[in-house]
């Protein structure tokens, strides 16, 4: 079967930088070259936004790892921001989970379409 998004197994080597910003939000309407990363760059593909995103995902689960571990060793008595942190992993995560169920049901659709 060919991996019409290219190799996705090499995750490793994602920008974890990269990715929307906190509070930045994808246009709902406008043109479709520009929706996909917030009117930024017109030249991205849906994989690029789909491994920019990976990443991003990937970034808040090691911040919140990182606060987790600094707060168990004592390096910051704040409580707040290891909840926060872990929260903001945690529904990034499950909007990932949902968004490849959502691509998963559209592709069975499409693959169940007679020709």
């Amino acid at each position: 079967m060919v991996d019409s998004l290219g190799n996705l197994n090499k995750l490793a080597s994602l920008n974890p930088g990269a990715g929307l910003k906190p509070g930045q939000t994808l246009p709902v309407t406008g043109d479709p070259s520009t929706a996909a990363t917030g009117g930024t760059d017109a030249a991205s593909s849906f994989k690029d936004v789909l491994l920019r995103n990976l990443g991003e995902v990937n970034k808040l689960q090691q911040d919140a790892d990182t606060t987790l571990e600094n707060f168990t060793t004592g390096k910051t008595a704040n409580m707040g921001e290891v909840i926060s942190a872990t929260q903001k992993a945690s529904m990034a995560f499950s909007m990932l989970v949902q968004i490849r169920n959502k691509l998963q049901d559209a592709y069975d659709e499409v693959k169940n379409l007679r020709v």
